[in-house]
């Protein structure tokens, strides 16, 4: 035991000390993630991007197309930010700000790469306040910066990078609140306020509240809670929660208040009713034919099974890098009456559930995958904790083991694994950087007026190309199209992705009509794009 003690001892002293591990991460984070992409590759990061550069402008909180019709204004332009939160439009429009650089993707991508190396650093402070030591807190923040199938996404213009940080940052804040005997108003201050700001990240961020608050609040005050009914039992720390997350969502709710009637949107509700994904598009209440309800009910299900499904392969492949997936369960259980993994715990149920049984459609399309980016530091932490008491169990039915050793081995190779997977997926996320606008965007520039607003699949891509305004094509029958155009002003429609059959593929199911013989409202437009493409002028009615 001597031996295995001074062995530890003489590690602990090789390895470099948290300073130098925040270099690390930083190093970590920007070699893979900076030059991945050199211009969004998505419609989030194309709408987030797209906010920034006008805010780095001085053109506020405003945008000239519609992604989708939830809460839909009365015209264009309109308030922004109806459906996603401000924060990473804020965030990037700083990065480019402080480069004096409107409009630039590498001056926005400044701040993400700094958050991202952050949530390595909360994963190591986090692995030493659960009782591992240095080496495990290096492994777990360095698999923490590497990211896995996070790796190209730490420096997108995108939620990724500043909910892992403030996500589990308001987590550990807790954590250390209920650690503590003296100066805990301080950090539960700061775990309110963290929950703000993960709420102006991501609209599932509420969720991050709701933890903080039940962290708060200890097991004999929420069961007087729930006998009581009264507010008097609620402790100080709920109140400070509480009074703090106000305090930062404040001006957003003031803005939403003047510019939409409303402390928040509404229209994402929607989507506990979704049956399909495409019901996001409706314009109308009866853009998709009605189901029977025997017929919604078992539609229902199966998305929330085929949600399930997709959940579990998350927290498998995603938060758990496939090999860490049952090590961290057991770093969970063995350390799950530890106070830092109060909050932790409710905060992974929630988003699960949330994720898996409210909201399975959003979860499906890439919601469960942005926000279990708030759950990977302490996964991590826990992840590699959970290896040395899985090592340490065998090394006593193994006396062959020297346990000291093979843990350095097992992490090592866990860390291996994380540099593979993470290699790989930066691989096949690499675009080249393209000197010329893509064929479809610059045939429509050439083509469209200025000015000109246009219905079309991604209208945050295409105002990214073009500058073109414009509203997305709406899972209704074609015939719908007039009565939108009149309300938004639309010129055009575009359609893309439309095969020999004459099925276009870049449209809703429900928008389906014969592009050979479109109706009469529209009139085709010649261009040279590609044969996969469809340019229509839209009469005015």
């Amino acid at each position: 035991m001597a031996l295995r003690a001074s062995g530890r001892i003489e590690v602990q002293r090789r390895l470099p000390g948290p300073l130098i591990f925040v270099l690390a991460a930083l190093v970590v984070v920007a070699s893979l993630a900076r030059g991945v992409t050199a211009e969004p590759t998505y419609t989030d990061a194309f709408y987030h991007f797209n906010a920034a550069s006008r805010l780095a402008r001085g053109d506020g909180f405003v945008e000239d197309y519609l992604w989708n019709y939830l809460d839909a204004p009365m015209e264009l332009p309109a308030p922004s930010h109806r459906y996603w939160m401000p924060l990473t439009s804020i965030l990037a429009a700083l990065g480019m700000a402080a480069f004096g650089a409107p409009g630039d993707y590498h001056a926005a991508q400044a701040p993400f790469i700094l958050l991202a190396a952050g949530a390595g650093i909360v994963a190591f402070e986090t692995t030493r306040s659960l009782g591992g030591n240095r080496w495990n807190a290096w492994i777990a923040g360095l698999l923490t910066a590497l990211g896995g199938f996070f790796a190209p996404r730490w420096g997108a213009i995108d939620t990724f990078a500043p909910y892992a940080l403030i996500g589990s940052l308001a987590l550990l804040c807790c954590g250390k609140a209920m650690m503590r005997r003296e100066g805990q108003w301080l950090y539960w201050v700061l775990a309110g306020g963290l929950a703000a700001l993960g709420h102006l990240t991501r609209p599932d961020g509420l969720l991050l509240l709701i933890a903080a608050c039940f962290a708060a609040i200890p097991a004999w005050g929420i069961i007087d809670l729930l006998r009581q009914r009264r507010w008097s039992v609620c402790p100080r720390p709920l109140l400070l929660v509480g009074m703090s997350y106000l305090l930062v969502m404040l001006p957003w709710f003031a803005r939403n208040i003047a510019a939409l009637g409303l402390i928040l949107p509404t229209g994402g509700l929607q989507g506990i009713r979704f049956s399909q994904y495409d019901d996001l598009f409706r314009y109308t209440a009866t853009a998709v034919p009605a189901l029977a309800l025997d017929e919604r009910i078992l539609r229902l299900l199966e998305v929330r099974w085929t949600a399930a499904l997709h959940g579990f392969g998350t927290f498998v492949a995603v938060e758990g890098l496939i090999v860490l997936a049952p090590f961290m369960l057991i770093g969970w259980w063995l350390r799950r009456q530890h106070p830092l993994l109060r909050g932790f715990t409710a905060l992974a149920i929630g988003i699960h559930v949330v994720m898996v049984l409210v909201f399975p459609l959003q979860g499906l399309r890439g919601g469960l995958f942005h926000a279990v980016a708030a759950l990977f530091p302490f996964w991590m932490a826990l992840g590699v904790l959970g290896l040395d008491a899985a090592v340490e169990w065998a090394a006593k039915r193994r006396r062959t083991w020297n346990a000291e050793q093979a843990k350095r081995i097992f992490s090592i190779a866990v860390l291996g694994i994380g540099v593979l997977i993470s290699l790989s997926v930066v691989r096949s996320a690499l675009t080249e950087d393209r000197q010329d606008l893509p064929y479809l965007y610059r045939e429509l520039r050439a083509v469209l007026p200025p000015g000109a607003r246009v219905m079309i699949n991604d209208p945050a891509r295409l105002y990214y190309h073009t500058g073109h305004g414009g509203v997305t094509i709406p899972n209704e029958p074609v015939q719908i199209v007039p009565e939108i155009a009149k309300r938004f002003r639309i010129d055009y429609l575009v359609l893309e992705h439309v095969g020999d059959g004459g099925y276009i593929g870049g449209g809703p199911a429900a928008f389906q009509f014969d592009v050979g013989s479109p109706p009469d409202f529209l009139r085709a437009v010649s261009i040279e794009a590609g044969s996969d493409l469809r340019l229509y002028q839209i009469a005015p009615s």
